[in-house]
């Protein structure tokens, strides 16, 4: 049995050396600037952050009626103007009353019905086939709840490839069609409880030899613990499965980044722990110290971060639903985060709940698991609409989003935060992407190479790969005596087990003393290191200064294979 760690995902392609370059460029160690390019606008261009703001009374009703100065809006804790402001009741724009300086949102047309995309994400690889299939079921009977503006797309994820069922639609054929088929699909959540079962039964085998399997330390008192190696091992395999299982969501969102009307993800969770670490030690009443591997708000801030720069809000619904009853779609105050969890179960549903408060969504725990499409749109149907303009540095960094009202007795429910993320960031998402969609992400083409590799230590490769970069789709700027193109040179990888590699960034900046023909191509080649299994890579050439991206899909397989 394979043991994979966060460490298998650093040495995948994580090596790309420059080896020879064509006589008409020549290779330079000038590193490229950050914020040297121009927008990213033709995958994904977030110049207004939009909120949709739910304000309910002290019994849970909603407040209508309120204007942009009953709301107080604060970035990293400083008051910043409302640009536009919109209501929504009953999913119907709603004109505003009085004198509104704020104008309102452009797409939204006052009397006008205001349509939700709803983008259905389901989770194969922790699912049980069973539930998932319930709740499935569930999402087929309630396709009549959608409005005529309403519209859907279903993609699936099984640990190895997004697949998608269809794109948005708003034909019920369509849709049902769509579910039918994500019905029959296979579902691999008894292997991640089998594997739940095996570290149980690591632990009576210890016991059984006289060993005890889980030293406890008790800095200050007895109320903290240590994995014991199994627990470890445990811990940081599930870390890399929920990792895989986020990057694919995420992923998902920017593939459908900009639909029309209000944004909503559902996502059908099998059971991801929100602590890996506490869901692997025996005695999880008592806080892990172990660190080394992502955990709790860390290992799902790629999805929130996602979500929230997209304006997504997200409904992740609890498809195991152990328990019976649940709380309701509508009841304000999603419990907080919590260490020491007393069951599996609660530590996975405050994962859905940590997901649902940062996006300003809900999460549909237990039975609500069977009515998820429409409690989502019951919460979905009235909201404020709020939007502003940050001072974007695209810098990577978070910033705290806080909304109140003026009125006292009054509840506000929104997203919590936005990520300022940088171009270079955010083209490598799109790589990652296409590599987790079986796509390539660009139109034109990038013809790629790969050589026969040659061993490189233990399960490692040195792989010599040859691209041919279309001249027609970068730029090339005279420099004194000669002509130079900034370009980023980018890596994903996928092996037959479902691992990706982290993307590997190489800045390029090419020199030649002549302009090169049009129509013509630059030669570059380099070596990659991989391991010795079958994987499929990505490979894509970022043009700094135009924001053009040209890539291809490619498979490799190792030698003997």
């Amino acid at each position: 049995m394979h043991r994979f760690t966060p460490a298998f995902r650093r040495l995948l392609a994580s090596t790309i050396a420059p080896l020879l370059l064509v006589p008409a460029f020549a290779p330079s160690a000038h590193a490229q600037q950050e914020g040297s390019t121009s927008a990213f606008g033709e995958v994904i261009d977030v110049r207004v952050v939009n909120l949709e703001v739910v304000v309910t009374d002290r019994k849970g009703n909603r407040v209508t009626g309120l204007t942009p100065g009953d709301f107080v809006l604060k970035v990293d804790g400083k008051e910043v103007p409302i640009d536009y402001f919109s209501e929504v009741q009953g999913g119907i724009s709603v004109a505003p009353t009085g004198a509104q300086t704020v104008q309102g949102l452009p797409t939204l047309t006052p009397g006008a019905p205001v349509g939700t995309s709803y983008l259905v994400f389901i989770d194969d690889f922790f699912a049980v086939e069973r539930d998932r299939n319930r709740v499935i079921d569930s999402l087929d009977q309630q396709l009549p709840l959608l409005t005529p503006e309403d519209r859907m797309a279903i993609v699936a994820f099984d640990g190895k490839k997004l697949t998608m069922l269809t794109s948005w639609s708003q034909s019920s054929r369509e849709l049902g069609r769509a579910l039918r088929e994500a019905r029959v699909r296979p579902a691999f959540g008894l292997q991640r409880l089998s594997e739940v079962k095996q570290l149980a039964s690591s632990r009576t085998v210890l016991r059984q030899a006289g060993f005890d399997p889980s030293p406890y330390s008790f800095p200050g008192g007895d109320i903290t613990t240590r994995l014991s190696v199994e627990e470890k091992e445990f811990a940081e395999r599930r870390s890399s499965q929920v990792q895989r299982v986020i990057t694919a969501a995420a992923a998902t969102l920017r593939s459908f980044a900009m639909p029309p009307g209000r944004k909503v993800m559902m996502l059908l969770s099998g059971g991801w722990p929100f602590d890996p670490a506490q869901a692997a030690a025996e005695d999880a009443s008592r806080p892990v110290l172990d660190e080394g591997f992502p955990r709790s708000t860390a290992l799902y801030r790629p999805l929130v971060d996602t979500a929230n720069l997209l304006g997504y809000t997200l409904y992740p619904v609890d498809v195991p639903g152990l328990i019976g009853n649940g709380p309701d779609a509508s009841v304000e105050g999603i419990p907080a985060p919590q260490a020491g969890l007393e069951s599996p179960e609660l530590e996975a549903e405050t994962s859905l709940t940590h997901i649902a408060s940062r996006t300003g969504g809900k999460a549909l725990l237990n039975a609500l698991r069977v009515q998820a499409l429409g409690q989502a749109a019951t919460d979905t149907r009235s909201y404020y609409w709020l939007g502003f303009t940050p001072q974007r540095q695209r810098d990577d960094k978070p910033h705290r989003i806080a909304v109140d009202v003026r009125r006292d007795g009054l509840r506000v429910r929104s997203r919590r935060g936005f990520l300022d993320s940088s171009r270079r960031t955010e083209v490598s998402a799109m790589v990652e992407s296409a590599l987790l969609f079986g796509s390539a992400p660009t139109s034109a083409v990038l013809p790629v190479r790969l050589g026969e590799g040659k061993k490189a230590g233990r399960d490692l490769l040195d792989v010599p790969i040859e691209i041919a970069i279309p001249v027609d789709q970068i730029t090339v700027v005279p420099v004194g005596e000669r002509y130079v193109s900034e370009l980023e040179l980018r890596v994903a990888v996928v092996d037959e087990d479902g691992w990706t590699s982290e993307i590997p960034v190489l800045p390029l900046k090419l020199e030649a003393p002549q302009q090169p023909v049009p129509g013509g191509h630059v030669r570059y080649a380099t070596t990659i290191k991989l391991r010795k299994k079958k994987c499929d890579l990505v490979i894509a050439v970022y043009d700094v200064p135009s924001g053009r991206l040209v890539a291809t899909r490619i498979q490799f397989q190792p030698p003997g294979r």
